[in-house]
């Protein structure tokens, strides 16, 4: 994904304002793309209040919510999730560090209850505090106040344009219920998706099941999706992709969607990987660059197993896996288990950062790929194997994540492996033989 929460432009004394030169236009260029009258103003929602979910919805509200009788955005988050008691004390702290934050709860008549949690007198909760601009998952980084809606139902019900922020793992339930709110609807909403990663699927044949196909399965997909980086249909790619692009967040558009979608859970998965390896060296560029070699040679091979001609590895693409594997949650929490501060029994799910993505992804990935059936020849004995042992480090990750039968040191030992392939060979095996399985994607 290009432009990541990393690259948003947060200043030190609050979320940027825009002026309105440009915007309005944009607006209205996909108002009318959309058939909007008068009066009538266009409704996006975002799904999901997790980090990139929350920056992405609050991006557009502070482009675009003074244009108040042209756009609506709100955001759906789950009600009932208490914020602990450390949380709100630390919230309390930042709040107090930033005069212009503090300055609008006041105006707001909204700080009083911060000065409650913090002494212990009474519970906040995350869809409250995200009223405010407080995403329970970035904590430090407050952005501007959101209307907040914790009814499904009433939050997609006529919406236009619909942002998916949950995570893979959650897409499908979530989507199956919008479907049953969408049942009269004449014509269906444009559905953006921030959702990263795949789930796997090994009956009737294995296959990996993407963002995209869990939407479509919960029978609201109409081939008009985009997913940021914004890819898709060209009647709606390109004018979405102006209508968010801002000085200070790229985005470009792309039609190759299958490749960016298993990009989207690759790098998450190598990205844990790459969090060992730095907290293991020290931080050692030439450790990195070594892993960095390896690992995206084995993406580009995981990638034309998926798509026919996958988009190559560059621009954009390999600039969005660069930053993913320096800098992320994946990647910290790959630091945070090498040194020993995290442990695989605190599970996926960890207070502050939200969903570990690249964990669910390790092991789809790697259950889909150890299937006899989609057998390749091993460069060296030329004999058939399952496509997972020509990935050894997706292997290795498995087994410290996944099985636990190593520790994180046991990332470096793979690539200490005196038998382990040139990253070039493998890209070049990727590339010169007939590697597409349709079926990986559902397909005949």
């Amino acid at each position: 994904m290009v432009g990541s929460i990393e690259t948003m432009n947060v200043h030190q004394n609050g979320w940027s304002v825009h002026n309105g030169n440009g915007l309005e236009g944009k607006l209205g260029e996909l108002r009318s793309l959309l058939g909007k009258a008068d009066g009538d103003p266009l409704r996006i929602v975002g799904v999901g209040a997790g980090a990139w979910g929350s920056v992405f919805a609050a991006l557009l509200q502070d482009s675009y919510g003074q244009f108040r009788d042209k756009v609506q955005i709100r955001i759906w988050r789950r009600p009932g999730r208490a914020v602990d008691r450390a949380t709100a004390e630390h919230l309390f702290e930042v709040i107090n560090s930033r005069e212009d934050v503090l300055r609008r709860l006041i105006r707001r008549c909204a700080y009083l209850k911060y000065v409650e949690a913090r002494l212990g007198d009474r519970t906040l909760y995350a869809d409250e505090i995200l009223k405010d601009g407080f995403c329970l998952n970035m904590i430090d980084t407050p952005l501007c106040p959101l209307k907040v809606v914790t009814n499904l139902q009433e939050a997609v019900w006529d919406a236009d344009i619909v942002v998916n922020g949950v995570p893979s793992t959650e897409t499908y339930e979530v989507f199956n219920e919008i479907s049953h709110y969408w049942q009269e609807r004449i014509t269906m909403p444009i559905i953006i998706s921030l959702a990263k990663g795949i789930e796997a699927a090994l009956e009737p044949v294995a296959h990996i099941i993407t963002p995209t196909q869990m939407i479509n399965r919960a029978k609201i997909y109409n081939k008009e999706y985009a997913n940021a980086r914004i890819c898709g249909a060209d009647k709606w790619r390109e004018p979405l992709a102006k209508f968010l692009r801002q000085p200070h967040f790229t985005v470009w558009d792309n039609s190759d969607l299958i490749t960016h979608e298993v990009m989207g859970g690759l790098k998450n998965v190598y990205a844990i990987g790459a969090g060992m390896v730095a907290a293991i060296t020290n931080e050692s560029a030439t450790s990195k660059s070594v892993y960095f070699a390896h690992c995206t040679s084995e993406m580009i091979f995981i990638t034309h197993l998926l798509a026919e001609e996958p988009e190559k590895l560059a621009g954009p693409l390999l600039a969005d896996t660069y930053v993913t594997l320096l800098k992320g949650r994946n990647a910290w929490y790959g630091q945070m288990l090498a040194k020993g501060e995290l442990n695989r029994d605190m599970g996926d799910s960890i207070s502050g950062k939200g969903m570990i993505q690249g964990v669910s992804a390790v092991k789809a990935f790697y259950e889909i790929l150890s299937q006899p059936s989609l057998s390749v020849l091993h460069p060296d004995g030329k004999k058939p194997v399952a496509p997972v042992e020509l990935c050894p480090i997706l292997k290795t990750l498995y087994k410290i994540l996944i099985s636990r039968e190593n520790s994180s040191q046991a990332i470096l030992q793979a690539l200490r492996d005196e038998t382990l392939n040139d990253p070039r060979e493998r890209i070049e095996i990727a590339q010169s033989h007939a590697f597409y399985r349709p079926s990986l994607l559902g397909q005949p």
